[in-house]
């Protein structure tokens, strides 16, 4: 064969290797990045996630920013995420002020719960929906009010100042705890209302689920709301708080898959629900799902199909993580989940 031949013919076996090589990284056995942000309340969980799902699949790399609620939406609507997290459904208002059509794809249920630093207290305190309100809203301001002592007759309160401490930013956290709020108590739905960034009455801010519970940590006598996760992480007590049918109740796995079983089978279309002051007598009432926000047709076909895939695996794979924290999906709900991320596609073709 003449020299120049064999040169030819190296050249273009040399431009289809590279071809090969080239497309490989783009193609579905590439690497692809994927960015997030939102939600405190979940994110414990959503780490886990994202390192077990990184084990099976190395070539997906995800990120998620603990942010809050609010920027996460705020930064989905900005597309410079390819997904948000909220534990607030996005408002009508919200969807409507998005540059594309956003679904919302439940992943796990968890809790709002009342944690506190008092010193000589053992037992997990008691709290009816009133008092919570009116600490909130600054009526009751000392630890032996003889409100709280009612419902914690056998244990010896501290008589010090109550420090109110709640999020300092746009939280689904703050949202979820203020909707019940505002479904027991006349006075905070008036006052206050239902807010992921409300006007407090009292208390100092910390921003995200760890600042909230570092503030806690560093002062006596102080009480705010976490998500569940974070009391757990840092041994802080929880208190049990009476529910729609008067019984106190402790918010645990069970309880809060019992408060989202009166609504699971009549979940809304667009799954955006609250589960706040929900019946049942083992509910428990600060409960709540928390979302993935994404663009029902997204931009790029392989990073919309890697983040469906993402999706797929965690309301059904990565259930198993949720632990003592958080509560799985109810199967009714997953159903439902499963025909959002099945209907999502890149330029009107599915994804899945």
């Amino acid at each position: 064969m003449p020299q120049s031949k064999i040169l030819t013919t190296t050249f273009w076996l040399l431009c289809l290797c590279l071809a090969v090589m080239f497309g490989s990284c783009k193609g579905g056995g590439g690497n692809v990045s994927l960015q997030g942000a939102g939600a405190t309340f979940p994110n414990p969980l959503y780490q886990k996630w994202m390192s077990e799902y990184g084990k099976l699949n190395p070539n997906i790399r995800i990120d998620y920013q603990s942010i809050g609620s609010g920027g996460g939406i705020k930064q989905i609507q900005a597309q410079t995420v390819d997904f948000g997290a909220s534990d607030a459904p996005m408002t009508d208002e919200e969807l409507k002020g998005s540059p594309r059509e956003l679904i919302h794809v439940p992943t796990v249920l968890g809790a709002v719960v009342l944690t506190y630093n008092l010193q000589g207290v053992s037992k997990p305190l008691r709290f009816s929906p009133d008092v919570i309100a009116d600490i909130f809203l600054g009526k009751i301001t000392k630890w032996n009010d003889p409100r709280i002592k009612a419902d914690n007759g056998d244990l010896n309160l501290p008589t010090g100042n109550i420090t109110v401490v709640h999020r300092a930013e746009a939280s689904g956290t703050t949202y979820a705890f203020t909707d019940y709020l505002a479904k027991v108590s006349p006075e905070w739905k008036q006052k206050v209302g239902v807010n992921k960034s409300p006007q407090w009455p009292v208390g100092q801010g910390g921003k995200g689920n760890e600042g909230v519970t570092g503030q806690i940590k560093q002062q006596p006598d102080t009480i705010g709301y976490v998500e569940l996760a974070y009391a757990t992480q840092n041994r802080f007590p929880v208190a049990l708080v009476k529910n729609a049918s008067g019984r106190f109740v402790e918010p645990t796995v069970s309880a809060i898959v019992a408060a989202a079983a009166s609504t699971a089978g009549s979940a809304p279309d667009d799954l955006r629900m609250y589960i706040t002051n929900a019946a049942g007598a083992d509910a428990y009432p600060i409960s709540t799902y928390t979302y993935l926000l994404v663009y029902k047709d997204q931009k790029d076909a392989t990073k919309g199909k890697a983040l469906v895939d993402f999706m797929w695996w965690g309301i059904h794979y990565g259930e198993k993580y949720t632990g003592s924290d958080y509560a799985p999906l109810p199967a009714e709900v997953v159903k439902r989940a499963e025909a959002k991320l099945n209907s999502i596609t890149s330029g009107g073709k599915p994804l899945r």
